[in-house]
C-alpha cells in the first residue's frame, strides 16, 4: 500500500492539526507542515510510514517513535527541537513537533565545504549545550550527525531525531533488532561493546567539528565494516594534520573529545562545554578567523539540496543506486557485530536481512549502514539488458518451462533455507573477548551477561534467564547457557529459547552475632552454628595447654578469625579455637604449711580457697591445720577448697582473785576452763571461811587455757583463815 493513498494533506488530525503540505520523507516517517488551529501556530507533524506500522516489527518501531517523543519532551533547551504532542492517526503513530525554519548542517557543509574556527566552535558549543541539557535529564542522543543538526533561520542549532535516544542507564546501540547510526560518527564503544554512553555524544560532535574544519571525515572506507573498525582500532588524527596553522588548543580540544578510550574523554556534554568555553576565552582574532581553503565544493545529496524547514525524520531513504555487500571473510569483526559474518540472517527472512550500503554519487555524505533494511533499486545493468534484448527469442513454451523451473528451484531452495537450512535457526554468538580455537568446542561461560545479552538482542535470539550462586564465576557473569557453545544452533521452529544461568556471585553467609556468648545456643555449639549459618570451611586449631580456660566452658569459643555479625562469602576460611574448659590439677599437701605458702601453691593451680581460722593447742599460729581436699585429689581450675588455719593455743588474761572467798574463786576459774588447785593454811578456827591469799599464775597474766595435750591449765589458789 503506497503512502500516496494515505496522504493526509487537507485533513484535520485529532480535530486540531490541519495538514497543509508535505515537507520531507525519511526512512521511518514523513514530515508535514500543519496548522495547530487551537493555538494558531505552525507545527511539523511526523507520521510513521504505513509499511512500518503494518510490518512484523510494528511494536519496535512504535516504541522508538514514542521514545523520541518522551526523550525530547523531557528536555527544555533552545537547542533541542521540541515535541508538543503524540497520538495515532489512521493506525499510524505521529509526533507533533516544533516547526523549524532553516536547513540541516549537512546542507551547509555541502554548500560551504569548510568552516572557520569561529563558525565551527559556535555550532559545536550550541550542540554541546543542547546535549548537556539532555544528559542532565538522563538521556543520551546516540545518533549525532550533521543530518540531525538543524540550523534555524537565525543560524542557531536545534538538535532533532531523538528516536535512538534512551535513558543513559539503559543505552545500547541496538534498536528494533537493527544496527542503526551513521558509521562515520559512531563512538568506538558503541561499535565494540554495543554500549552508548554520555561520552559518546561529544565524540560524534568532535567528528562533526573535524569534518567542518577539514571538509572531510577523519576516517573513510569502501564499506561500513572497515569504517567502524577504524573508529575502534585507530586514534582520530589531530585536525592539525589537515589544518596547518590552526590554534593548537583548538586541535587539542577536538582530540580530547574524540579520544578512543571512553575515560579519556569529558564525562559528558556539560564537561565538554565547560572545556570549550575556557578555550574560547584564550583565542585571538587570528585564531577565530582561521579557515582551511576549500578546493572543491562538496558533493550534494538528494535530501539536502534545498533548504529544510523541518526535521529529517529517521534515517534517510535508500539511495537510487545500491550495492549488496557481504562482510569480507578475512575481516575479524568486533563481537557485537560478529553476526554480520554469519550466513544465517538475524532479522526476518529473504531480502529483509540483506545489508544495503549506499554507493551512489548522490548518497548524501558519509556511508550509512543499516542491517535489516530491505534492498531498494537495482544495479542498472544496461549492457546486460541490451544484450538480452538482442538475443533471439525462444519459443514461449520454453520460456514458460524455464521460468517454472527457476521458480520451483527458488521456492525449493527458500523452503530448505527456511525450514532446514540457516533460516531455521539462530547461531549462538561469540562473547566479547572470547577467542575460540579452530576445531575446538568453545563454551559460553564466565563472560559478562549484560554484554552478551546485547548480542542476543541484536541477533533477535529469544532467551530466558535464571540465577545461581557460583564460587568461580563473578556476579553478573554467565555460568552456563543452553545451548552451551559458540556457534551452536537455536531452533526457530519449535519455540526454543536460549537458557542462561547468571551468577549471583559467591553465596554469602553471616557469622552469628552471639557466637562468643557461651550462654547462648550458638555460643554453646559454635561449629554447628557456623555450619547452619552457611559456612563450610571451618578449621579448628589443635588442642594445647593454652586452650584451657577458667571462665569459658568446654566447647565454647576462645577465639574466632572473623568478627561476629560479619557477612562473608560462604567459602571464607574461618579458624576457631575452642575452650577445653578448666584445666585438671592435683591437690598439693598444704597441711602444716604457713598460710602464705598454701596461698601461693593453691593460687598457681587457680583453685578457689575459702579460708577459716581456729585455735589449736598443737599447731602454731598461721599454719594450716586442715583442707577440704586431701593431698593428691584430682581437681580443676576454679574448684573450691576450704582451708583451716591455726590461730595457735587459746589464751586469756587471768583475773585476780586474791582476797576473794576461795570457794567463789574456784568456781569462777573452772567456768573459764581452768583446773583449780587449792592449798590452805590451818588456823585455830578451822570452821571460819577461808579467803585467797595468793594465786599462781598471778592475776593479769596471759595464760593458755589448755596445754599441748589438751588438758586444762592449772591455777593454784592459796588460802588463809579469817579471825574475828
Amino acid at each position: 500500500m503506497s503512502e500516496a493513498s494515505h496522504a493526509p494533506e487537507g485533513q484535520i488530525i485529532e480535530g486540531r492539526y490541519r495538514v497543509v503540505s508535505k515537507i520531507a520523507e525519511g526512512g521511518m516517517a514523513t514530515v508535514y507542515q500543519a496548522m495547530d488551529e487551537r493555538l494558531e501556530r505552525t507545527v511539523a507533524i511526523k507520521i510513521m510510514h504505513t509499511q512500518l506500522a503494518q510490518g512484523p516489527h510494528r511494536d519496535q518501531f512504535v516504541q522508538r517513535f514514542r521514545r523520541e517523543a518522551k526523550s525530547a519532551a523531557a528536555i527544555a533547551n533552545p537547542h533541542i527541537v521540541q515535541v508538543y504532542d503524540t497520538g495515532e492517526f489512521n493506525g499510524l503513530d505521529y509526533l507533533v513537533m516544533e516547526y523549524v525554519h532553516g536547513v540541516n548542517l549537512r546542507y551547509e557543509m555541502n554548500q560551504q565545504g569548510t568552516f572557520s574556527v569561529r563558525e565551527t566552535l559556535r555550532i559545536v558549543g550550541e550542540t554541546l549545550d543542547g546535549l548537556a541539557a539532555a544528559h542532565r535529564a538522563g538521556v543520551v542522543h546516540r545518533d549525532i550527525k550533521p543530518e540531525n543538526i538543524l540550523l534555524n533561520d537565525r543560524g542557531h542549532v536545534q538538535i532533532t531525531d531523538f528516536g535512538l535516544a534512551k535513558a543513559a542507564s539503559q543505552a545500547t546501540l541496538s534498536s528494533t533488532g537493527m544496527l542503526l547510526g551513521t558509521a562515520a560518527y559512531l563512538a568506538p564503544e558503541m561499535i565494540e561493546n554495543n554500549q552508548a554512553t554520555a561520552q559518546g555524544d561529544p565524540y560524534s560532535v568532535g567528528i562533526m567539528a573535524w569534518e567542518m574544519l577539514t571538509g572531510e571525515v577523519p576516517f573513510t572506507a569502501d564499506n561500513p565494516v572497515t569504517l567502524v573498525f577504524k573508529h575502534v582500532h585507530e586514534d582520530v588524527p589531530s585536525v592539525a594534520t589537515k589544518c596547518p596553522g590552526i590554534n593548537a588548543a583548538v586541535a587539542a580540544f577536538i582530540t580530547h573529545i574524540t579520544a578512543r578510550a571512553v575515560d579519556a574523554r569529558p564525562a559528558d556534554a556539560t564537561v565538554a562545554l565547560q572545556e570549550l568555553q575556557r578555550l574560547q576565552s584564550e583565542l585571538s582574532i587570528e585564531d577565530w578567523q582561521y579557515r582551511l581553503p576549500s578546493s572543491t565544493d562538496a558533493p550534494s545529496s538528494d535530501d539536502a539540496t534545498a533548504p529544510m524547514v523541518s526535521p529529517i525524520p529517521g534515517p534517510p531513504a535508500p539511495p537510487t543506486k545500491t550495492t549488496v555487500m557481504s562482510a569480507d571473510a578475512t575481516t575479524q569483526l568486533p563481537p557485537s557485530l560478529a553476526f554480520l559474518q554469519d550466513g544465517a540472517p538475524r532479522q526476518g527472512t529473504g531480502s529483509d536481512a540483506t545489508q544495503v550500503i549506499g554507493t551512489g554519487a548522490n548518497s548524501g555524505g558519509p556511508t550509512q549502514a543499516f542491517v535489516g533494511m530491505p534492498v531498494s533499486g537495482n544495479d542498472g545493468d544496461q549492457g546486460g539488458a541490451e544484450a538480452r534484448r538482442n538475443r533471439s527469442r525462444k519459443p514461449l513454451i520454453a520460456a514458460t518451462v524455464a521460468a517454472l523451473l527457476v521458480i520451483g528451484g527458488i521456492g525449493g531452495g527458500w523452503a530448505w533455507w527456511y525450514y532446514r537450512g540457516p533460516g531455521s535457526y539462530w547461531t549462538m554468538p561469540t562473547p566479547a573477548g572470547t577467542q575460540c580455537a579452530t576445531g575446538q568446542t568453545c563454551r559460553i561461560t564466565d563472560t559478562s551477561w549484560s554484554e552478551y545479552e546485547r548480542l542476543l538482542k541484536v541477533a533477535n535470539i529469544p532467551y530466558s534467564t535464571s540465577k545461581a550462586y557460583s564460587d568461580t564465576i563473578g556476579e553478573g557473569n554467565i555460568i552456563s547457557t543452553d545451548p552451551a557453545n559458540v556457534l551452536d544452533h537455536v531452533s526457530k521452529r519449535n519455540g526454543q529459547k536460549v537458557k542462561v544461568v547468571i551468577s549471583k556471585g559467591v553465596r554469602q553467609a553471616t557469622v552469628p552475632a552471639d557466637i562468643l556468648d557461651a550462654t547462648s545456643a550458638d555460643g554453646k555449639d559454635p561449629i554447628n552454628a557456623l555450619k547452619k549459618a552457611g559456612f563450610d570451611d571451618i578449621e579448628q586449631t589443635a588442642a594445647s595447654d593454652d586452650d584451657y580456660s577458667l571462665d569459658v566452658p568446654q566447647g565454647a569459643l576462645l577465639s574466632i578469625s572473623v568478627d561476629p555479625g560479619t557477612t562473608l562469602p560462604h567459602n571464607t576460611k574461618i579458624t576457631v579455637t575452642l575452650s577445653q574448659g578448666p584445666k585438671p590439677v592435683t591437690m598439693p599437701d598444704i597441711v602444716g604449711k604457713t598460710q602464705d605458702e598454701a596461698q601461693q601453691a593453691l593460687g598457681e593451680l587457680k583453685l578457689t580457697v575459702n579460708w577459716t581460722e581456729q585455735f589449736d593447742d598443737k599447731i602454731p599460729q598461721g599454719q594450716v591445720i586442715s583442707a577440704s581436699a586431701k593431698s593428691g585429689d584430682a581437681l580443676h581450675w576454679g574448684d573450691k577448697v576450704d582451708v583451716v588455719v591455726s590461730k595457735g593455743p587459746e589464751t586469756m588474761t587471768l583475773p585476780n582473785y586474791v582476797g576473794q572467798k576461795a570457794s567463789e574463786a574456784k568456781s569462777a576459774l573452772e567456768k573459764l576452763g581452768f583446773s583449780v588447785k587449792i592449798s590452805s593454811q590451818l588456823t585455830l578456827d578451822s570452821d571460819q571461811d577461808k579467803k585467797v591469799a595468793s594465786q599462781d599464775p598471778v592475776g593479769g597474766t596471759e595464760v593458755r587455757l589448755r596445754q599441748e595435750d589438751g588438758t586444762p591449765t592449772t591455777v593454784t589458789l592459796k588460802m588463809y583463815s579469817s579471825l574475828f
